[in-house]
């Protein structure tokens, strides 16, 4: 059996999307179809009889156009707009959310982590509790990175390197990371047309890690292939595997999980010495 075979088996699922993908890229506002239709590929998940968590980017976005701040990125406005925008967008995108899932009769619960919630063990030990409770109540998690009190100091810095976290402080055993690109390649695609998609990823050495490259083919996220390699990283040693995929088409998410041949897919590799909070202080997060 096929490790993508084994998707429709799983039993506690993340899946991470970022700004670029519920976004609009010409006003910056919230594109409702690619929303509704992610919440409902999550609520099928969770009607199979799988606990679901949302790892969801967009607020600051979102933020900055209601604040009138939408001209400037994220990396040009100063910490304070950040965050004010990043505090009015968040209201905003789980508004949104609570609606949505509402809809279809699932219930929400709002999480909001910095990487001082993972780095302090009775914090770490907290978060477990909590997102153990909300599931056990049969709620869908919406983790976002807590911006609007997060500086460089205890920033997570991105939602592929959280929606790990959140795998690891879950106990999840699989990880889909969608995004604006749809899987690994040997280089970046935009750039070098010779570049080749990798499919399946057995084991993150360091060869891979240095294919990684810091870039992202929007203005609006702050991931690059870096983070989601790092994010395999931490999945795999957690014991989930990982599919990274294209977040254009929301409904990938029930094709992922059926075992279709969608995206690239890094094998869960478990490491019982694999300590998270010592890996994100040895790659510097």
């Amino acid at each position: 059996m096929g490790i993508r075979e084994t998707f429709k088996d799983k039993k506690r699922i993340v899946v991470k999307v970022g700004s670029s993908s519920i976004e609009r890229p010409e006003t910056g506002g919230l594109n409702y179809t690619k929303m509704d239709i992610l919440v409902r590929e999550l609520c099928d998940l969770k009607n199979r009889g799988m606990d679901v968590v949302l790892v969801s980017s967009g607020a600051m976005a979102v933020g900055r156009k209601a604040a009138g701040l939408s001209k400037k990125t994220r990396s040009t406005a100063t910490l304070p707009e950040n965050q004010a925008c990043a505090a009015i967008g968040q209201s905003a995108l789980m508004m949104t959310y609570n609606k949505l899932f509402s809809e279809y009769n699932h219930m929400t619960a709002q999480v909001l982590l910095t990487k001082y919630s993972v780095q302090n063990n009775l914090s770490r030990y907290n978060a477990r509790n909590t997102f153990s409770e909300l599931l056990k109540l049969g709620a869908i998690p919406v983790v976002n990175e807590n911006d609007t009190v997060s500086t460089f100091e205890i920033q997570c810095g991105d939602n592929d390197t959280l929606s790990a976290m959140v795998a690891n402080l879950t106990g999840a055993d699989l990880l889909i990371l969608l995004s604006d690109v749809d899987g690994l390649y040997t280089d970046d695609p935009r750039k070098n047309p010779d570049a080749e998609f990798i499919s399946e990823v057995e084991k993150i050495d360091k060869k891979l890690m240095k294919m990684g490259k810091a870039s992202t083919g929007s203005g609006i996220g702050t991931g690059g292939m870096s983070t989601k390699l790092r994010a395999g990283r931490i999945a795999s040693a957690s014991g989930a595997d990982m599919v990274i995929a294209s977040g254009d088409d929301m409904r990938v998410i029930s094709r992922i999980v059926d075992g279709e041949e969608i995206g690239t897919v890094f094998h869960s590799n478990r490491d019982e010495d694999f300590d998270l909070v010592s890996y994100l202080d040895a790659i510097g997060v």
